[in-house]
């Protein structure tokens, strides 16, 4: 069981780590909102414990992004005691919280819980978009040819587009969603990266690039993959 534990306080960090690696879980760490998002999308935890007071971007902040595509159970462990920041992480998509300080005992006892949600087979994808084949795990994408497989090289940020697109194939993902989880609140208007990248992303998956059938654009409102299989 993975966990990512996003904190600006190291000793919280080392300690956090130090005991949950003791009882078997393989852990990751983030020191800010903006290394959480990207560890997020690197690691792929199957449980977030997160920060709400964190530099660069804040706990709400990294709950909505990463809620914009990952279900997997947020425990927030925070300083904050008011019943408001309770209530505002859990309306963001937390699905719990526990006040610091905290007995060790409790919060293994919470992380349980959590853990008994997590549903099963939650395997890391290997998608199909016609005759493209993307494997999230490995980190490949390969066309079939007529003379065989042909490699494909996707840019980082390009693989944490098609990821989030993936995620939640068939649904619209929204653009502030797609610029917040990769960039950052500070980018959630700069909808130029997205048709960069999008465009980018077309020549590499689709078969006719100008009359795309699966990176689909709903005008004024964001992406949309379709046409994925297993």
């Amino acid at each position: 069981m993975r966990i990512l534990i996003a904190d600006d306080d190291p000793q919280i960090l080392r300690a956090l780590r130090i005991t949950l690696t003791a009882k078997g879980y393989q852990i990751f760490t983030a020191a800010d909102g903006a290394e959480a998002i990207a560890a997020a999308i690197d690691r792929h935890p199957d449980i977030f414990l997160i920060d709400l007071g964190m530099p660069k971007l804040d706990g709400i902040e990294v709950i909505h992004g990463i809620r914009g595509w990952s279900q997997a159970p947020i425990l927030v462990v925070s300083g904050r005691a008011g019943a408001a920041d309770k209530v505002e992480a859990l309306d963001a998509g937390a699905d719990d919280y526990i006040t610091k300080p905290f007995a060790v005992e409790e919060l293994l006892a919470r992380i349980r819980a959590l853990t008994r949600r997590v549903p099963p087979g939650d395997a890391t994808p290997v998608v199909h978009l016609g005759a493209v084949t993307i494997d999230l795990a490995a980190h490949s994408v390969t066309r079939d040819t007529p003379d065989g497989q042909k490699q494909i090289r996707l840019t980082p940020t390009e693989w944490q587009f098609i990821d989030i697109l993936i995620r939640n194939a068939g649904k619209l993902v929204t653009r502030q969603t797609i610029l917040t989880t990769i960039w950052g609140t500070e980018h959630a208007e700069d909808t130029g990266y997205l048709r960069l990248y999008v465009s980018q992303l077309r020549r590499k998956l689709e078969e006719d690039p100008t009359n795309p059938v699966h990176l689909l654009t709903e005008p004024g409102m964001g992406y949309r993959l379709d046409g994925m299989t297993t």
